[in-house]
């Protein structure tokens, strides 16, 4: 069940994605910069060790792909394990370098417009914007689509998924950079909204790019036969 070489991938994984793309969003690399950071850490070790883990690196893709049943449950208890502690020990990292030059990681925080005002509309953000991740990744990697042009493409689907979302939510899509950037600094690690937008939310998205991704799956020969027999038992009647 446990897989120490899978732990390590999505570990390693997880807090680079987290310290790449908080710490562009510390030194202000605006919006742009900030959505190249991420999408080129996801790209770039998707391709390396995709062949590993999968590269799932956030808790909402290891769910959908749970869900899909790509991955066993019991598995991707230690995928979540991994992903979380490599994204607390990234901000904490972050915190430790930033902190000893007199500064803060306030930039870095995966929070927007909508978090407090608006939160339920907060959700369906990042519930869209996750969706789009996972459809893709499931439509890739997990469909057998070619590992190199698989890994861009999820990669330049967080990038452009946060140069939309990132204005409205901070486009988090990832439970496990949420909590380490809510243990640290915001949003707010004791109200129920936190977790309704960046856990419930992002769960819902990818829930619903398995059903999409199952119903679309089906071959054009079955969806044949079944139009075929439709066709029979209308003649029949």
């Amino acid at each position: 069940m446990f897989n120490s070489k899978v732990f390590l991938a999505e570990f390693i994984g997880t807090f680079a994605l987290v310290f790449i793309g908080t710490s562009a969003g510390i030194v202000n690399a605006g919006l742009v910069g900030i959505a190249l950071a991420y999408g080129l850490a996801l790209a770039v070790f998707t391709y390396a060790y995709g062949h590993i883990s999968g590269t799932h690196v956030n808790p909402a893709v290891t769910f959908g792909l749970a869900l899909n049943g790509t991955v066993k449950w019991g598995q991707a208890i230690f995928y979540w394990i991994a992903q979380f502690a490599g994204a607390i020990l990234a901000v904490f990292f972050l915190k430790t370098l930033v902190g000893s030059l007199g500064a803060d990681i306030s930039g870095g925080v995966s929070v927007g417009a909508l978090t407090d005002p608006q939160p339920i509309l907060a959700m369906v953000v990042e519930a869209v914007l996750t969706f789009f991740l996972v459809n893709t990744i499931l439509h890739t990697t997990v469909a057998g689509k070619d590992r190199t042009l698989a890994s861009w493409a999820i990669g330049g689907t967080l990038a452009f998924a946060i140069l939309a979302g990132a204005p409205f939510t901070g486009a988090s899509l990832n439970p496990a950079r949420t909590l380490a950037s809510a243990i640290f600094l915001a949003p707010s690690i004791t109200s129920v909204y936190t977790y309704v937008i960046y856990f419930f939310g992002p769960l819902l998205g990818s829930t619903l790019a398995v059903i999409v991704f199952n119903f679309l799956s089906d071959s054009p020969e079955e969806v044949e036969e079944e139009d075929d027999e439709e066709e029979v038992e209308s003649v029949d009647d």
